[in-house]
């Protein structure tokens, strides 16, 4: 099978993390020109009102295009305060909460320069806590036509736009108050459903078959 390529990302969806499960080699992209109101710096979780979008701060480059690889982060609006008590309030009753909060706790009081190496430091946390072991490489180079390409459908404007994904129902912390909202941030899945996170991922795809 050929390899899939994908953005990156903050706390990704589900179905990010499906395709670093479904294929054998991942391409993560580096050298596209920088895309706004994307899952590159925004994340969406489970509130106690419903949906909410935590978005990352960038700083804006003097030209108009400005490859991924480049975006740095901004320390404006005092963001990972922010981010981290939003984790809390969301997920700080959900079952395995308590478990991973000190994996995470340190994404919030340590400073990083680029957008790229924060987003690439927590798909490893998470893929390690959910026992997913995908090859992942980086873009040297931009192309503009692959194969399996998830670039830019995997985006917030077009949630589970892609035939090969199907949202499977698990435990959310306010299902009784809001229904199940699928394909949220892969934290959702993870602060409720801990190791069991890599089964719904699995039945993600099977259930597409």
């Amino acid at each position: 099978m050929q390899p899939v390529y994908l953005s990156t990302a903050y706390l990704g969806p589900v179905q990010q993390y499906a395709k670093l499960l479904q294929y054998p080699v991942v391409y993560i992209e580096t050298m596209e020109n920088y895309l706004k109101q994307t899952y590159r710096n925004r994340c969406v979780i489970a509130a106690a009102n419903g949906p909410l979008a935590l978005s990352i701060p960038i700083i804006k480059p003097d030209t108009l295009k400005c490859l991924t690889k480049d975006i740095r982060i901004s320390d404006h609006g005092n963001w990972r305060h922010l981010h981290w008590n939003a984790l809390v309030s969301a997920y700080g009753m959900s079952p395995f909460f308590a478990y991973y909060a000190d994996d995470f706790a340190p994404f919030y009081e340590r400073k990083y320069d680029f957008l790229l190496d924060y987003n690439e430091a927590l798909r490893e946390l998470i893929c390690n806590l959910l026992d997913l072991h995908p090859t992942v490489r980086y873009t040297e180079t931009y192309q503009s036509e692959v194969t399996f390409d998830f670039r830019t459908s995997i985006s917030p404007k077009h949630p589970c736009a892609d035939a090969s994904f199907r949202p499977k129902p698990y435990y959310q912390v306010f299902q009784s108050k809001h229904g199940f909202l699928p394909n949220l941030s892969i934290v959702d899945l993870l602060f409720n459903m801990g190791p069991e996170g890599l089964l719904v991922l699995k039945e993600c795809l099977t259930s597409c078959n």
